[in-house]
């Protein structure tokens, strides 16, 4: 399992190449087999993180054309992080030695859309709009649409949190051995853009 480690780039690369698949339609399916699942029963090595929206339509293993073992993947409404995601990556940055860790937004997000359109929420819902409402504010006013241009801009937000997130994934950024990008999905190609 240690050979499946890869450079940031090169599992850039794998998840770009993977997402052409998807998007074409000529998906392969890798490592879904038996004998995979054998493989990695004793222990995970993935070759990028992904901090994904839990929106049912964007799962990161079908919209990059990938198995089981190949990527550490984080869900969470607005792809917002707190402790606990936080801790989540930094635990396979720092011990599953994942080289990449991509942020991945996506067109039409219903948890940007509530921060955009505002109004009363209930429950624990406020909690996820307080950590969206800084891209909203940011992009206000901007030409064109408001949730695609509020769900990129955090996006890149997030990415910045990762990266001068104190002390295990700053230190991993800044020592080359952990690369932060955003990215963003549209449902109408099923094209992943890099920001």
């Amino acid at each position: 399992m240690k050979s499946d480690v890869v450079s940031a780039d090169e599992a850039l690369k794998r998840l770009v190449e993977g997402n052409k698949r998807y998007v074409f339609g000529k998906l392969m399916h890798p490592n879904q087999t038996r004998v995979r699942r054998g493989e990695v029963e004793g222990g995970q090595h993935p070759f990028a993180i992904v901090l994904g929206c839990s929106d049912s339509r964007v799962p990161p293993e079908v919209v990059f054309d990938q198995g089981l073992g190949d990527l550490f993947v984080v869900r969470v409404a607005g792809n917002i992080v707190d402790d606990i995601v936080l801790g989540s990556i930094e635990y396979a940055a720092e011990h599953l030695h994942a080289p990449l860790v991509m942020v991945l937004g996506h067109s039409n997000c219903g948890a940007v859309g509530a921060t955009v359109k505002g109004g009363e929420l209930t429950g624990h819902l406020p909690g996820i709009v307080d950590a969206i409402r800084p891209a909203v504010e940011k992009t206000k006013g901007q030409p064109g649409d408001a949730v695609s241009n509020a769900a990129k801009a955090n996006v890149q937000m997030v990415v910045d949190q990762l990266r001068s997130c104190k002390p295990v994934l700053s230190q991993l950024a800044k020592s080359g051995d952990l690369k932060a990008v955003a990215a963003f999905y549209d449902f109408s190609t099923g094209k992943v853009d890099l920001l």
